[in-house]
């Protein structure tokens, strides 16, 4: 595409065009950050109200069964599970994305203590998201067996990394910062080759690529809600078991939704059968139905329908960016190869901060992570080719007259 006409023309033939229709977005805003928050479905506002002014306020507690309020975490599970390649009752929505990998490491981890006591490495990349770092040391920490994360300064070097010693690996399929995606079959493949167990963060996968967890023979997964899948700020994360893991799990945070039988009251703890025993306390309801209306928009399409655009408008971008923005100090971080990409593409630029703050008070919402990267991602459900093209204009506006050297475009706020 050489001009704004055929991004356009595009546009007219794209078969995902109509989805957009079933998001909310404010006019003269170019939404490039679904990859840390998603859009609202326009439904969501809806369904809140219904929740909070039929459910809550007339059907009260009687909206647990009424509802259908105790059942929602499996049943958003088995919607969710067809985006990632998972089977029904593989899949529970619940807690924090943290929280369920603090779960599903923990139970990785004693599943390989009962079979080999000396595997004591948890491997990982130095530039994995820290939340799922911090994770991984604070359960060394408590465990307090001579536990040791092991991290790889470059994606090349986990194969030589991941050892007879290494208990689990535990990967993000697509790089938070770079976009630099990994072939999960392939890596799930060779860590069972040395007897490790494979966690996969499908934190910014889900919704966006094609996810085969059953398919790649994956061991446990987790993930969020509220990017791709556009659940809504700060929307409950998922885990994933396979049926073979389920009955395994010894839960280390045994809370009352996971009893087998949580209204007996049972002093002992006694886990749930299959997925279930996966949850841990009373669900977040309010916040909770609205994941749903994230995942029906979805259950409209396909995942490699949606890859097919986002590969598009990601190439159109890099394009774009490379041809019109090519003197102004722009550094690709993102793979070009359309097998080691996720949805996302980042640029480096020295002041990149100050680029991108000078971009989102121009209506182009982008963001920024440390050191220099300025970070677009692409939502196929409602991002149009015409999108891309104005965003690029509007980069190449702010760097060709330096409008971000403004001094408000260096001052931080406390999210970036």
């Amino acid at each position: 595409m050489n001009d704004r006409n055929e991004a356009l023309a595009a546009d007219r033939a794209d078969p995902l065009a109509a989805l957009r229709e079933q998001f909310t977005l404010a006019a003269g805003t170019i939404y490039l950050d679904g990859n840390s928050l998603g859009v609202p479905p326009s439904a969501s506002a809806a369904r809140a109200q219904a929740v909070i002014g039929a459910e809550w306020g007339e059907g009260l507690i009687r909206s647990w069964n009424s509802a259908g309020w105790f059942a929602m975490p499996k049943r958003l599970g088995n919607k969710l599970a067809k985006l990632i390649g998972a089977a029904d009752d593989e899949v529970v929505v619940t807690d924090t994305i943290s929280i369920n990998l603090f779960k599903a490491l923990s139970a990785a981890l004693r599943m390989q203590n009962a079979r080999d006591p000396k595997r004591r490495v948890i491997v990982s990349e130095r530039s994995n998201f820290p939340s799922d770092l911090y994770i991984a040391q604070g359960l060394i920490e408590q465990l307090d067996r001579g536990y040791e994360l092991r991290l790889v300064d470059d994606a090349s070097e986990l194969r030589a990394a991941i050892r007879e010693d290494v208990a689990v690996a535990m990967i993000t399929h697509v790089n938070y910062r770079t976009g630099e995606m990994h072939d999960m079959r392939a890596l799930t493949e060779h860590i069972h080759a040395q007897g490790a167990l494979a966690l996969w963060d499908l934190a910014h996968s889900a919704g966006a690529v094609p996810v085969d967890l059953n398919g790649a023979n994956a061991d446990y997964a987790v993930g969020c809600t509220y990017k791709y899948l556009n659940g809504g700020p700060g929307s409950p994360g998922f885990v994933w078991v396979p049926r073979r893991h389920q009955d395994a799990f010894s839960q280390p945070l045994s809370g009352w939704w996971g009893h087998k039988s949580p209204f007996e009251m049972n002093p002992v703890y006694r886990p749930d059968n299959g997925i279930g025993r996966y949850l841990c306390g009373t669900q977040p309801i309010v916040s909770m139905a609205l994941v749903e209306c994230g995942l029906d928009v979805f259950l409209q399409t396909d995942m490699q329908a949606i890859r097919r655009k986002s590969l598009a408008l990601t190439d159109f971008f890099i394009e774009l960016v490379e041809t019109r923005c090519k003197e102004y100090g722009l550094t690709l971080v993102t793979p070009r190869e359309h097998t080691q990409r996720g949805s996302h593409v980042s640029f480096e630029h020295p002041h990149g901060y100050e680029v991108m703050q000078a971009l989102i008070a121009r209506g182009v919402i982008g963001d920024y992570r440390e050191p220099h990267v300025l970070r677009f991602g692409f939502t196929p459900l409602y991002l149009r080719y015409v999108d891309v093209w104005d965003a690029v204009e509007t980069l190449r506006d702010v760097l060709a007259t330096e409008s971000w050297r403004k001094p408000e475009f260096a001052e931080r706020g406390a999210v970036t």
